[in-house]
């Protein structure tokens, strides 16, 4: 089975990159907006159950945490993608790869950007008249991160919550 492991940000976050992913992000009605702490990766049930064990121990000895967006960002050349930039921190770094440690052989390609995509798949010229409206656009955002969650893909493609997990000792 698929599985992946994201934040969910505010639904006033939310609403704001569901205004552009409807239009630009063929994976809109796939899953809500979020960020990836782990890409999707493939596991059994058998090996899930240490990690979600692990991934409660990790939860309890983490603290809630400041989310911060600031712009419109984009990953070109690389791909056509745009996203909300997130600011990083060195709580939502070190959560990220404390999960990261495990499964390490699926472990992204990519380094950690933390960000939230609200385009993907565009055309180069699609990408270039998008991010260009939008680079210029203030979004900032602070809220604190309480949860993570994990995830799994269901036969249709589309991703729902397999269990969340409460930051902090009080949890």
């Amino acid at each position: 089975m698929r599985y992946g492991i994201v934040i969910f940000p505010s639904k006033a976050l939310q609403d704001l990159a569901n205004s552009y992913r409807k239009r630009y992000d063929p994976h809109y009605t796939l899953i809500p907006p979020h960020l990836t702490l782990k890409s999707a990766f493939e596991a059994t049930e058998a090996e899930m159950k240490p990690f979600v064990t692990e991934l409660h121990q990790l939860a309890q000895k983490t603290e809630p945490f400041s989310l911060k967006t600031t712009k419109i960002s984009s990953f070109q050349p690389v791909n056509n993608v745009i996203y909300i930039k997130v600011i990083p921190t060195p709580e939502l770094n070190q959560l990220y790869n404390e999960i990261n440690q495990q499964f390490t052989e699926q472990n992204s390609q990519y380094p950690f950007v933390p960000h939230i995509t609200i385009g993907q798949e565009l055309s180069n010229s699609e990408h270039d008249d998008v991010y260009g409206s939008l680079r210029l656009l203030k979004v900032e955002y602070m809220e604190i991160v309480d949860r993570f969650h994990l995830l799994y893909q269901l036969e249709n493609g589309s991703w729902t919550v397999f269990e969340t997990f409460l930051l902090g000792k009080e949890a």
